[in-house]
């Protein structure tokens, strides 16, 4: 199911805990974890060290910029050093990758040949983002055209699954991805809808009850009433659950940009990984 399962990497301690549920991921589906690292050349490249070279009347730009390229690139291969070192005393194939580049272009570019990306909710800036998605794993979950696992800030394996379903075509891709995942691991799964003011037990999930069917596996249906992004994680904090599917950003794209998304909100407050369909 999940083969080739890309995870990006930056050293805090977020990312470490991506890497746990990647060697959970790969040891559970008999798969491999690609270890990627990039060095953000905004950095290297940004306009205040052109600005700050100009002001000074001479040229150090270059200069600094090759001996910055070349502090970025060992500290990322001490980064992928270790996942490596990890990697090898859990047994599970590793290979890894350094680039440079824009950071969310450059991994939705390796994900072109992953089945799956784990990416951390937040990174180094963790303790200054306010509770904010990280800035990084927003760009690719917009940009990535594969599943997406985002993980919190702590490990826990997941027994416990949910499925959001609202009847677009990416909850519909996210619950396919939920049964195999479900009767793969021989795990029970919940799907839950909910709606503000439709029936959602009438309109929706006999669509989901129907295509269960032809699976043979625990699963329970829930239709609820309310905001969606607020009683999705409610419910799965209520419920202990481990895991959530969903799909990515079903409805306008532009509005969306504007004032967020279900999707996001789930992203940024869920207590448990995210797994999100495009």
């Amino acid at each position: 199911m999940f083969k080739n399962i890309l995870i990006p990497l930056d050293n805090s301690e977020y990312s470490k805990v991506s890497v746990e549920y990647g060697i959970w991921f790969a040891k559970k589906f008999n798969g491999k974890l690609i270890g990627h690292h990039v060095i953000d050349i905004v950095t290297l490249e940004g306009p205040f060290f052109h600005d700050l070279s100009g002001s000074l009347g001479f040229e150090p730009y270059l200069n600094f910029s090759l001996k910055m390229k070349n502090i970025l690139e060992e500290r990322g291969r001490e980064i992928l050093n270790d996942f490596t070192e990890r990697c090898k005393k859990e047994e599970v194939e590793a290979p890894t990758f350094l680039d440079t580049g824009i950071i969310s272009n450059e991994i939705s570019n390796r994900a072109k040949l992953a089945d799956l990306v784990i990416l951390a909710q937040r990174g180094l800036n963790a303790k200054f983002e306010s509770g904010l998605l990280g800035s990084i794993t927003e760009a690719v979950t917009r940009k990535c055209t594969k599943p997406v696992l985002v993980t919190p800030e702590h490990f826990k394996e997941p027994s416990r699954l949910l499925l959001c379903y609202d009847g677009s075509r990416y909850a519909s891709d996210a619950m396919q991805t939920a049964a195999d995942f479900a009767i793969s691991l021989n795990l029970p799964l919940t799907v839950l809808t909910v709606t503000k003011g439709e029936n959602g037990e009438k309109d929706i999930l006999p669509d989901a009850r129907r295509y269960f069917s032809s699976y043979k596996m625990q699963t329970e249906f829930k239709a609820i009433k309310g905001n969606p992004h607020e009683e999705i994680v409610k419910f799965a904090k209520a419920n202990s659950i481990d895991l959530i599917f969903m799909g990515a950003y079903g409805h306008s794209r532009i509005i969306e940009m504007v004032l967020g998304s279900t999707t996001e909100y789930v992203l940024r407050n869920a207590a448990c990984p995210v797994l999100m369909r495009k």
